[in-house]
């Protein structure tokens, strides 16, 4: 009994029993899902020790950007595939390019939809991605695991290490002396009512932690202005809609007007708001953003 209670006390939190998920197979339906956002609650709170270092590590990653490197996310599982959520919303939100912030995730890309056994404890394959990337001094490299564990992870990070790369470790339990990275986002979100499920607690708090990495750090390098995404790339109707309202809610111009200044702007809300506020020209306004921000340019 005593090697049994000493295995289990082994075990990272996230994967210990919770303490309320004795009876999950026995309450109500109303009973089941209000402890679950009770739980999807403290993920929340479990973020907020961890904010001033991802404030740290997003400024890292702008400055990154804004030198040419790339942000780059290294996952398995859930939690890769939140990696590469994150990553592919970049260029639709902020008008990235797709190889700015990327995504690799164990297994490949039929492990986003599939499990792919064995995949994750690849320490090797873990490096060889980094080495594929040709990571380098310029890149931050953010592993992503919710146990600290994931030998695929650690991997990418060691070799990222080894080739200069900054190395973020975004994780739910406190890392080991294997888990080897300059900045540690930690979020400890304990058991989970299904255990070992780190698909809810855990993945709650992680996405979390992305979504504030890449928005910050785009926002920094002038992505964002007066809340709007001004660099978004009109590709759908829905997002032609947004750009056009956005050029009328920032000029105050009717909407026929705003989306005849969007057009001679190339569709660029960026370019055409500048045109408005400066009286630049679209050729005069793109050169200028290339070398400022749109408030700077404004403010100025």
């Amino acid at each position: 009994m005593g090697r049994s209670r000493s295995k289990k006390t082994a075990l990272p939190p996230s994967e210990r029993q919770h303490p309320r998920s004795e009876d999950l197979d026995l309450v109500s339906t109303e009973e089941l899902v209000r402890r679950l956002h009770e739980e999807d609650v403290a993920a929340v709170r479990a973020v907020r020790p961890a904010l001033a270092e991802v404030a740290r590590v997003a400024r890292i990653a702008a400055d990154a950007l804004r030198a040419g490197g790339r942000l780059l996310y290294v996952g398995a599982g859930t939690s890769g595939r939140l990696g590469v959520l994150d990553a592919s919303e970049c260029p639709p939100t902020f008008g990235t390019s797709p190889s700015q912030v990327q995504a690799v995730i164990a297994g490949g890309r039929r492990a986003m939809t599939h499990a792919v056994e064995g995949a994750e404890d690849d320490v090797e394959a873990g490096a060889a991605s980094m080495v594929r990337l040709r990571v380098g001094p310029r890149d931050v490299v953010c592993g992503i695991s919710a146990s600290a564990r994931t030998p695929f992870v650690l991997g990418a990070l060691d070799e990222a290490r080894r080739r200069k790369a900054r190395t973020v470790l975004v994780c739910c339990n406190r890392p080991g002396p294997k888990a080897k990275a300059d900045h540690v986002l930690l979020a400890e979100t304990g058991p989970e009512l299904v255990a070992g499920s780190t698909r809810l607690k855990a993945g709650t708090a992680t996405k979390l932690i992305l979504n504030a990495l890449t928005t910050t750090a785009f926002v920094t390098l002038g992505k964002v202005y007066r809340g709007r995404m001004v660099d978004v790339r009109p590709t759908n109707e829905k997002l032609r809609a947004r750009a056009a309202r956005m050029v009328a809610e920032l000029t105050d111009l009717k909407p026929a007007a705003a989306k005849q200044l969007l057009e001679q702007a190339g569709h660029e809300v960026k370019v055409a708001l500048a045109m408005h506020f400066t009286g630049l020209s679209a050729k005069d306004a793109k050169r200028r953003l290339k070398q400022t921000t749109l408030r700077n340019l404004v403010d100025s």
